[in-house]
C-alpha cells in the first residue's frame, strides 16, 4: 500500500504530528503494537502521576479534562491519548509491530509489519527513546531466589517481599519508587552516587511548570550552554527523599542478598528495584541512522538520510521535546518540513485525504 507518510508509534509524539498532517490534508498512517491507544502508559506503575498538572499536560487542539491546577494519574493519560486520537480520527493501526522499515527500491522505503507491508516516501519514528530496560551486570551475581526487577516492571510494593528493599538510580522514576516504598513502611535504601538538584512542586502558590512556561525554560535549546547544564543536572521535581530513607554510594558487585558499594560498604536487602534506565533499540530500522550504541543519529530530528526522521526524543530541539504538554511544538515544525517537501516533490499532484 503507497502512503506519503508512516508514523511508528502511536503515543504522543506520533498522535500530535498526526493532527498536524491531517489538517493539512497528508495522506499517513500511524502504526501502534499496542491493542489500544495509550497502553504504554497503562502499563506503568499503579500509583504513577504527573508532576505536570492538566493544564500543562495536554496535546496542541484538545484540553486536557479535570481540574486543570490538578495532576492527572497515568490511566487518565492514556484515556486522554485515546481520545484525543478518536477526537481527529487519527489513522492509528492497533496491533500493528513494525518488523523492518528499509529503503524502498524504487525510492522512499518499505515498511514491513505484523499486518502487512507499506510503502512511504516518509517515514517519522516516534516510538521514544526508552525500549530496552537495562540492568547493570552485577544483578546477575544476586542469589537467584531474590528478589529483583527493573523499574518498568514496577507496579506497586506488594510485588516486593522483606522489609529491606534497595533502589538503585537516582532520576525521577527511581526516587518516586523509593519514596512510595518507604511510604510503604519499607526500609529503602536509595543507591544514587548524585541526585540532582530537588525542586518543588509548588513554589510561591504557582506549580514549578507554571513558572517554566514563563520563564521560557522548556523552550530551552538543547544545544545552548544553559540547556546542556539543565540536561546534565536531571532535575528531581517534587519529590524530596530527604530523611525519608537511606542514600547510600554506587553499586559496584553483588553476592548472595548482599549488594556492595563504591566505599566497601555492604548492604543486605530484601529486594531490590532498578531504577537503571533504558538503552534505545530500533533492530528493525535497516537504514544506517544510529550509532554503535544504537542511538539515533540526528539533529533537531532530522537524519541524514533523506525523509526519515525522529519525534519526541528526550532534548531532540528542548527540554520539552519529550514532555507531554511540549512534544507539540516539534510535532509542528516537523508537519511543515513534510508538507513543504511533498509540495516541492509533487506540486501537481492533488492533496489526498489521509488513508484509514
Amino acid at each position: 500500500m503507497e502512503l506519503d507518510t508512516v508514523i511508528v508509534g502511536g503515543g504522543q509524539a506520533g498522535l500530535t504530528l498526526g493532527r498536524y498532517l491531517r489538517r493539512v490534508c497528508e495522506p499517513f498512517a500511524i502504526l501502534d503494537a499496542h491493542d489500544r491507544v495509550g497502553d504504554a502508559w497503562r502499563q506503568r506503575w499503579d500509583s504513577l502521576t504527573l508532576f505536570t498538572p492538566r493544564r500543562f499536560s495536554a496535546l496542541p487542539g484538545l484540553p486536557f479534562p479535570g481540574d486543570p491546577d490538578g495532576y492527572p494519574g497515568k490511566d487518565e493519560v492514556a484515556d486522554y491519548l485515546a481520545t484525543y486520537a478518536a477526537h481527529f480520527h487519527l489513522p492509528v493501526r492497533h496491533g500493528c509491530r513494525v518488523t523492518s522499515v528499509r529503503p524502498g527500491t524504487a525510492g522512499g522505503f518499505t515498511v514491513d509489519t505484523s499486518t502487512g507491508t507499506l510503502h512511504a516516501q516518509r517515514v517519522v519514528v516516534a516510538a521514544g527513546a526508552f525500549h530496552t530496560p537495562w540492568m547493570p551486570p552485577v544483578a546477575g551475581r544476586l542469589a537467584p531466589g531474590l528478589a529483583q526487577l527493573h523499574s518498568s516492571a514496577y507496579r506497586n510494593p506488594e510485588q516486593l517481599p522483606g522489609p529491606v528493599v534497595a533502589v538503585v538510580g537516582g532520576g525521577n522514576t527511581g526516587v518516586q519508587i523509593a519514596a512510595e516504598l518507604a511510604d510503604n513502611g519499607r526500609r529503602v535504601v536509595l543507591a544514587a552516587p548524585t541526585l540532582g538538584p530537588v525542586l518543588p512542586q509548588r513554589w510561591l502558590g504557582r506549580d514549578i511548570f507554571w513558572w517554566f512556561s514563563r520563564l521560557g525554560t522548556m523552550g530551552l535549546s538543547a544545544e545552548s550552554r544553559l540547556g546542556r547544564r539543565i540536561a546534565a543536572q536531571n532535575p528531581i521535581i517534587g519529590t524530596d527523599v530527604a530523611g525519608l530513607l537511606r542514600r547510600v554510594g554506587r553499586v559496584v558487585d553483588a553476592e548472595g542478598d548482599t549488594l556492595l558499594l563504591a566505599d566497601g560498604e555492604r548492604r543486605r536487602v530484601d529486594a531490590v528495584v532498578w531504577a537503571t534506565g533504558f538503552r534505545p533499540r530500533y533492530p528493525w530500522l535497516e537504514v544506517p541512522v544510529t550509532d554503535s550504541a544504537g542511538a539515533p543519529v540526528q539533529r533537531q530530528g532530522v537524519t541524514q538520510w533523506p525523509g526519515l526522521y525522529f519525534l519526541g526524543l528526550p532534548w531532540q530541539r528542548t527540554r520539552g521535546s519529550a514532555v507531554l504538554g511540549w512534544v507539540g511544538r516539534d510535532a509542528e515544525v516537523l508537519a511543515a518540513r513534510l508538507a513543504e517537501e511533498r509540495r516541492v516533490a509533487a506540486p501537481t499532484r492533488p492533496a489526498r485525504l489521509a488513508t484509514t
